[in-house]
């Protein structure tokens, strides 16, 4: 019998492996438009029955694979880890990081450019959700920020707005527009002048001045 049961275990699990990979297999393919039933178990090898045998519906097994994949769910384990231990460094280091990496991360994930293509396009309760859990990272990091930027005129929660929205679409351009932005070419040298322009914006949002800014300011007086 325990052997019975393990296998029986094991069978299921490589079953929903298969079908929580499969939603991103469609996602390349199809695209978001293509998250149905019948693509996802098609393209599983599996009977369809069993997506709402072992997850419910569909909608819970793409927000499982969309979960596992998100940048900003995984970002906010580090976080707790991070501010959990009470750090001596400030926020800016951290904050950089968590941009420069979402870029990396986004650069590398087609099927989150896809996701996020979704998102914006039309309304989704399974991306309103993701969206809700990203929101905890926020909540984690402002919460520490703001101890820090309480005596600065600084709102650091749109610039941080702002830089996030900019990477998701600068990625996307790069990927999906063959053109310029701003006459910079999105290969890697633009992309490298993208992510030196986060930093330089961080640290004017933080007070600091870069070296450029100040050959500039002397070379005036």
């Amino acid at each position: 019998m325990r052997k019975t049961y393990k296998g029986e275990k094991n069978d299921k699990e490589r079953t929903m492996n298969k079908l929580i990979l499969s939603v991103g297999q469609v996602l390349r393919d199809k695209g978001y438009t293509g998250l149905t039933i019948a693509n996802i178990s098609k393209t599983a090898g599996v009977d369809r029955k069993l997506i709402s045998l072992y997850f419910g519906s569909v909608d819970n097994l793409v927000e499982t694979y969309i979960r596992s994949k998100d940048y900003w769910v995984s970002a906010t384990l580090g976080a707790v880890e991070y501010f959990g231990s009470a750090p001596t460094e400030g926020s800016k280091g951290f904050l950089e990081s968590l941009l420069l990496n979402q870029m990396d991360s986004f650069l590398e994930n087609t099927e989150m450019q896809k996701a996020v293509l979704w998102q914006i396009s039309e309304k989704s309760e399974i991306m309103s959700q993701i969206t809700r859990e990203r929101e905890k990272m926020s909540a984690l990091f402002f919460a520490f920020a703001d101890q820090e930027m309480k005596d600065k005129n600084v709102d650091l929660r749109a610039i941080s707005s702002i830089l996030t929205a900019g990477i998701y679409y600068l990625v996307l351009h790069s990927i999906n527009t063959d053109s310029t932005f701003c006459e910079i070419e999105l290969n890697e040298d633009g992309l490298n002048r993208i992510r030196n322009a986060v930093k330089t914006i961080l640290s004017w949002a933080y007070g600091e001045q870069t070296k450029e800014t100040s050959s500039e300011n002397n070379s005036l007086k």
